[in-house]
């Protein structure tokens, strides 16, 4: 089947949600667009993440455009068809230090955005054990999306709007100013905006180097549990290492200096123990990361089995069973986002910090924006 060739105003290459972010952003601003995409559906990691729009845990650029992405998924879930809920996050303390975090970014924040809980409050907002638990935080603003029926929907919605097709099993061979080859024939569009995560490398690859692009790949798990009923998502101390407005915090670097001698499992591995649900009734629990420019391709039993042992803990239960595996990847490098202006009508954009989905409806309209 070959494509047609009529000239639009924008062409995204990927259809993951920072694709179709960039596509929604033109849309809204009038433009014609064509999304163009080599998979039948989405595959990658906008489908291979925990659906969590990790909002208040953001600092700086990223929390900007969190707090822009909030509103526009609330808007989409309901305009596409797919479940987005204001459910907030959890955060448990079970340390000293942990909890010395919470209180700090809770004084830096202030109550709408961090609820310092005690510990009977968290267990009765979370499904947590009690074991060991000093209290915990509720962070409100922060949203559960159902990530693996966003991206077809978002992209049957925008399929719909005029002046947009979306291509999909339409693999990109190159791309140049006013210009996309593909393996079914030629685009044209005004500019193209490149979003192919961590396959950067594959279609622009002078300035993959040029950012340090590698892959991160990340081990996650699908869970049984039988009864168990978890709102909103739930982060434990490794998050605070992990996610900027935590792991800034005086209580954090006194954590991962405990853990450096006690726990130098879950630095190595660097763990972000976490879980959401999905609409099903299992858990999705992760992740691991390990970062190469080309991974090996085996994934680690004893990730696997260092993510039950700590769901374990953490849940008081030893019924779990394990539904699925998968190994998820993005695009990882110095900084949050990647934004390189290749050439007068060629963008490459990348969110390279792990936040794609907590950050690209913020991050696109700026892109979008600087084409004109």
């Amino acid at each position: 089947m070959s494509v047609s060739s009529s000239s639009t105003d924008l062409i995204v290459v990927g259809a993951g949600i920072v694709g179709l972010a960039h596509a929604v952003a033109a849309v809204e601003r009038g433009m014609s667009v064509t999304v163009v995409e080599r998979d039948a559906h989405a595959v990658g990691a906008s489908v291979r993440n925990f659906g969590h729009a990790c909002i208040t845990a953001q600092t700086g650029e990223a929390l900007r455009f969190a707090e822009h992405a909030r509103g526009t998924w609330l808007r989409l879930g309901e305009r596409a068809g797919f479940d987005v809920a204001e459910c907030g996050t959890v955060v448990a303390a079970r340390s000293a230090e942990e909890t010395a975090a919470l209180e700090e970014l809770a004084e830096l924040r202030g109550p709408d955005q961090v609820r310092l809980l005690t510990a009977d409050e968290t267990t009765s907002t979370a499904p947590i054990s009690a074991e060991g638990l000093h209290g915990g935080a509720l962070l409100p603003r922060d949203l559960r999306v159902d990530q693996r029926r966003a991206a077809a929907a978002i992209a049957a919605w925008l399929a719909e709007q005029p002046g947009v097709r979306v291509l999909w099993g339409t693999p990109v061979l190159s791309v140049e100013d006013g210009l996309v080859r593909t393996g079914q024939g030629s685009l044209h569009g005004d500019q193209v905006v490149v979003c192919v995560g961590h396959d950067l490398d594959r279609i622009l690859p002078d300035a993959a180097e040029a950012a340090g692009i590698r892959r991160c790949v990340l081990q996650m798990l699908q869970l049984r549990t039988p009864g168990l009923e978890l709102g909103p998502a739930l982060l434990t101390g490794t998050s605070m290492l992990r996610y900027p407005a935590l792991a800034g915090t005086e209580g954090a670097r006194a954590l991962r200096e405990r853990w450096s001698e006690q726990r130098p499992e879950l630095l190595a591995a660097s763990v972000n123990h976490m879980l959401t649900q999905l609409p099903g009734g299992d858990l999705v629990v992760g992740d691991t990361h390990t970062y190469a420019r080309t991974p090996e391709p085996w994934s680690s039993e004893e990730f696997d089995e260092l993510l039950l042992a700590e769901t374990r803990a953490l849940l008081g239960r030893d019924d779990l069973a394990v539904v699925r595996r998968w190994q998820g990847v993005y695009a990882s490098a110095d900084g949050e986002f990647l934004r390189t202006r290749v050439s007068p009508g060629v963008t490459a954009v990348a969110v390279t910090s792990g936040i794609g989905m907590t950050t690209a409806f913020g991050l696109a309209p700026t892109v979008v924006e600087s084409l004109a």
